[in-house]
């Protein structure tokens, strides 16, 4: 019964971390975008067509975004509620603008996420068997090649090779992963109980199931779910190049409007997930600890 309420305490204590989180997070970016430089400017203010009186119209539109506090906590009553707010940029309310545009995001940062996990694992596991000083070389130089490209540059690539978006997601992420996921794999196979096994006459896949993927696994689950930030911050050059409608380029336009309803929503949003994964990675560790021991 203890047990079962302190478990009870630490889920309550870290959802309750969370949602801290996501609100300061929230407000953060609420306080970034009010202080940048031209938060006032609006470019349809320079319409010709338009007259003095609807010029007034859309300074008083964005007149109650100038005290942070009390748009933050209107903002917070709104969503209470359901109601997110409207983007001034699209003229929409941002609930419909992310159920629309959400399931393009999942699909090409999921795609992009299984490919890189599958080139940069394959790779890593591959040179810690064959252990060849020309492999490692070689996925060493192409890992730090696509590391050095800026996601922009990548992005644009696949516009110009009609390459999928999801594939400069996956580039994008590889090096990361691969860089990493080495290093570790490198590190258990230094350890003595990995030496004895060899000794032993155990094969490779066996030490690598066995031995190696035990001490490595748990650091490889939490790289899982910081790859998912990762995926989520290369999605905004890579649908907004390549022409994709989902959450990343929805953040593209809200940065360039300075569109502060949206920009708020999708803060709140990226963080909620960002804690999510990350969470749901701890717990996975969690889980897997018992059968460690």
């Amino acid at each position: 019964m203890l047990l079962r309420k302190m478990l009870l305490w630490k889920i309550a204590r870290h959802l309750g971390a969370i949602a801290t989180l996501v609100l300061l997070g929230g407000l953060l970016s609420a306080t970034l975008v009010r202080l940048a430089p031209g938060f006032d400017a609006d470019e349809r203010e320079l319409d010709p067509s338009l007259n003095a009186e609807s010029v007034r119209a859309l300074r008083q539109s964005r007149a109650g975004e100038h005290n942070i506090l009390s748009f933050y906590i209107g903002y917070l009553r709104g969503a209470i509620h359901g109601d997110l707010g409207t983007s001034h940029a699209l003229g929409q309310p941002v609930q419909t603008l992310l159920r629309e545009r959400w399931p393009v995001t999942v699909r090409v940062t999921g795609v992009g996420l299984l490919l890189a996990w599958l080139l940069a694992s394959t790779l890593a596991f591959t040179a810690c068997l064959w252990r060849r000083s020309a492999y490692e070389i070689l996925g060493t130089t192409v890992s730090g090649a696509f590391l050095c490209i800026p996601a922009a540059v990548l992005a644009l690539l696949s516009v110009i090779l009609n390459a999928p978006g999801y594939l400069a997601i996956a580039l994008i992420v590889f090096p990361k992963i691969y860089r990493y996921s080495r290093n570790l794999l490198a590190k258990a196979y230094s350890l003595p109980h990995i030496t004895a096994a060899r000794a032993r006459g155990l094969g490779e896949v066996r030490i690598l199931a066995c031995h190696v993927l035990p001490v490595a696994g748990p650091q490889m689950i939490a790289l899982a779910g910081i790859t998912v930030s990762i995926a989520l911050g290369a999605s905004i050059p890579v649908e907004s190049l390549c022409g994709l409608p989902g959450i990343g380029q929805l953040a593209w336009q809200a940065a360039l409007s300075r569109d502060l309803p949206l920009l708020v929503n999708l803060t709140v949003l990226v963080t909620l997930v960002t804690l999510l994964a990350n969470s749901g990675a701890d717990v996975m560790i969690h889980m897997l600890r018992p059968r460690d021991a």
